[in-house]
């Protein structure tokens, strides 16, 4: 489940870059070429750049390329190390939960009720912001395989890294 999931992330991201590649494109076609700029095109990039930014995120996080410093987990045996990540997904999953998710939800929800609309596209602000939860439910997924790996699996640590 988890490599079909990284599949399907790896195929949005590739989208969403090339529809953005296209409208930079096009925008600046239509500012130097055509002497008019399309009044969109500067918002639609910084739309898809929030949703590449933030779905790339939830990506790098399942395949644990996140930035991290390791000065601690390289001077502690397997078992500490192991305890370590244990605690690390946790704190991960708590704030992805309570931050992405719920306040996610919450701000798509307030949007959606107070009718914003983006100024050129006139896109309901709660599509734009739907990033989060969506995201945040990937990086808890993928936080609760680590944890699932890291309970279960007989592995050593070095290997699951």
């Amino acid at each position: 489940m988890r490599v079909k999931l990284d599949t399907f992330l790896e195929w949005i991201l590739a989208i969403l870059l090339a529809i953005m590649t296209l409208d930079v494109l096009w925008g600046v076609f239509t500012r130097y070429v055509m002497n008019s700029q399309s009044s969109w095109t500067d918002e639609l990039a910084r739309f898809l750049l929030i949703w590449i930014s933030i779905l790339g995120a939830a990506y790098a996080s399942g395949k644990r390329l996140h930035i991290s410093i390791d000065l601690i987990s390289s001077h502690l045996s397997d078992k500490n190390k192991k305890k370590l990540y244990i605690f690390v997904s946790l704190v991960i999953l708590l704030f992805v939960l309570l931050v992405f998710v719920l306040g996610g939800l919450w701000y798509v929800y307030i949007a959606f009720k107070l009718g914003q609309l983006s100024p050129a596209l006139q896109l309901p602000m709660g599509c734009v912001y739907s990033v989060l939860p969506i995201a945040g439910l990937f990086i808890a997924y993928y936080k609760l395989t680590d944890l699932y790996c890291l309970f279960i699996n007989t592995q050593s640590v070095n290997e699951w890294k």
